[in-house]
């Protein structure tokens, strides 16, 4: 429980972090735009919340109705845009109460 609450601290951008640290409400999941602030495209967004059920890529793609191919190269650039190295950190994020 602590791990997934720090990882998702972590990924916190630094004024949403800051306003929390003073006190201030977090900001509503759509408040920002979803899917955090437009840094993932709709269908990367798709596959990162996949991810974050723990379903590998080829499930991801049977649900998707994508090619296993498709979905490592969506998982790679998700991680990519997010500064991630891991499957993990992506759970962790869509997590956050920021998402």
């Amino acid at each position: 429980m602590f791990e997934a609450k720090f990882d998702a601290g972590m990924v916190l951008r630094r004024d949403t972090a800051l306003g929390l640290a003073l006190g201030k409400p977090a900001p509503a999941a759509g408040a920002s735009g979803g899917s955090g602030a437009g840094l993932l495209g709709k269908r990367e967004a798709d596959v990162a919340r996949l991810v974050a059920e723990g379903l590998t890529n080829k499930r991801i793609g049977t649900r998707l109705f994508i090619s296993e191919r498709t979905v490592d190269s969506h998982v790679r650039s998700i991680l990519n845009k997010l500064g991630f190295s891991s499957r993990a950190q992506v759970a962790a994020w869509i997590a956050s109460p920021d998402q």
